[in-house]
């Protein structure tokens, strides 16, 4: 006979999947509000950025003020990857971003790991599509993972607990305003 109190608990105490895509500005951000929530609960939280070497922001916050709960792993150069003829150094440092996550995932040390900027990665063909539905299927219970980018693969979005697509209606680099310290970066 089944525990339906235990089977209730155990569904409310799962970790979950989100998923933020879609062409709007915001994806990641919603992803680092989504590890500030996690560490005001006394978690620890990675990110592995892909096809990012730049610091942003949130890398410098992270350094300053956050080390012992955030820890922020970029995993890319500070230039654009080519989607057609990617560089054996971007499909390297993406290789090397994911199996950086696939070990964390497994140490029990994060509550949550933040894949940002993997759905980019994947459109891209920088690491296999078969590798990260793997990590989603074999993931820890308790272990919320994120992953962020344009271009969510279908096998991504079913696997899923959470999707939010992030529409653009308005820019303002279609104003002329170029990119900002604190908004882009």
């Amino acid at each position: 006979m089944e525990d339906p109190i235990a089977e209730t608990l155990a569904r409310f105490s799962r970790g979950l999947v989100l998923v933020y895509t879609g062409d709007g500005k915001g994806k990641t951000t919603a992803a680092i509000g989504q590890a500030l929530r996690t560490i005001g609960h006394g978690n620890k939280v990675l990110v592995v950025q892909f096809m990012k070497g730049k610091k942003y922001g949130e890398v410098l916050a992270a350094e300053k003020y956050l080390s012992d709960h955030l820890m922020m792993i970029q995993s890319g150069l500070d230039s654009f990857v080519m989607k057609n003829n990617p560089a054996p150094v971007d499909i390297e440092l993406a290789r090397q971003g994911l199996n950086l996550a696939k070990k964390a995932m497994v140490s029990g040390e994060y509550q949550m790991i933040i894949l940002d900027e993997i759905n980019v990665a994947l459109d891209f063909k920088l690491i296999p599509i078969e590798e990260v539905v793997e990590m989603i299927q074999t993931k820890p219970a308790p272990l919320d993972l994120v992953l962020t980018g344009r271009y969510a693969p279908a096998e991504i979005i079913a696997l899923a607990d959470t999707v939010s697509e992030i529409k653009e209606i308005k820019h303002h680099y279609t104003q002329g305003i170029k990119e900002k310290a604190g908004i882009e970066f």
